[in-house]
């Protein structure tokens, strides 16, 4: 499995900000920020399933854009994977035919370009030998990770998410965890407005990470453009066990 990082800031400005998008190997995303637009034409067309951590813009940017430009190459609609709860938003103040058209009804019922697939906290969906699975997480809209599982290893997103200690119970019992990719949005001297927006900040993501480093490398995600070497500076101090490494826009990981 490859694992390519086509964004992962916590905002935008210049070539190096994508918000968040992860490609498995060339046909499934897990979320649609700015970064799904740096893949042509074809790469779009390739992708058949989504899994959508949860509605903030940052998250689905692309996705009604990727639909108005593939969805006629298409020969089946796209999949997208996401809470009930999430699916609601997304049709409500998205698909509605106000904001964007609703493509699970165009070109017709019975042919959209757009299909939901319900995944709730716990559930999994087999795609080849890839396994993805939803794992708990506290944000200020619903909200899960995945754990994405194959018979050479794993790797969990945890996407935006506060303190959630049924996160980390999950990851806990992952004995094959190859890659932890967590979020610090902010650096500690912003901890108030991390606490208000449902993030987490270094210090805050360090008091959940286990006591002891893993076998897993420790990937940082969403961190705020204009903080990042305050924010490593700070997971440095109180993370150092854990060796955390940035994520960033371009990485590719094999299991």
């Amino acid at each position: 499995m490859k694992l390519t990082v086509l964004g992962c800031s916590g905002g935008i400005g210049g070539d190096a900000h994508r918000t968040t998008a992860l490609l498995v190997d060339d046909d499934v995303l897990i979320d649609a920020g700015t970064g799904v637009a740096d893949l042509d034409i074809d790469a779009l067309a390739r992708i058949d399933h989504m899994f959508v951590t949860h509605a903030h813009i940052d998250h689905i940017a692309c996705l009604p854009l990727m639909l108005d430009t593939v969805g006629a190459r298409r020969a089946k609609p796209l999949v997208v994977h996401c809470t009930v709860a999430t699916e609601a938003i997304l049709r409500a103040h998205l698909f509605n035919g106000l904001l964007w058209p609703d493509f699970t009804r165009i070109p017709s019922p019975n042919r959209p370009f757009l299909c939901f697939a319900p995944l709730e906290e716990g559930d999994s969906c087999a795609i080849g030998e890839r396994i993805f699975t939803a794992l708990p997480a506290e944000h200020g809209v619903p909200a899960v990770g995945y754990r994405v599982a194959t018979p050479r290893g794993s790797f969990v997103f945890g996407g935006d998410s506060t303190t959630c200690p049924a996160f980390w119970d999950a990851v806990a019992r992952i004995p094959d965890l190859r890659y932890l990719i967590v979020e610090a949005a902010f650096p500690d001297s912003q901890r108030e407005l991390a606490i208000r927006s449902e993030h987490l900040c270094p210090a805050l993501l360090a008091a959940q990470l286990p006591v002891h480093a893993g076998a897993f490398q420790l990937l940082i995600s969403h961190v705020k453009p204009g903080y990042a070497d305050e924010t490593m500076r700070d997971l440095q101090r109180v993370a150092a066990r854990h060796a955390p490494v940035m994520l960033a826009r371009g990485d590719v990981y094999r299991i």
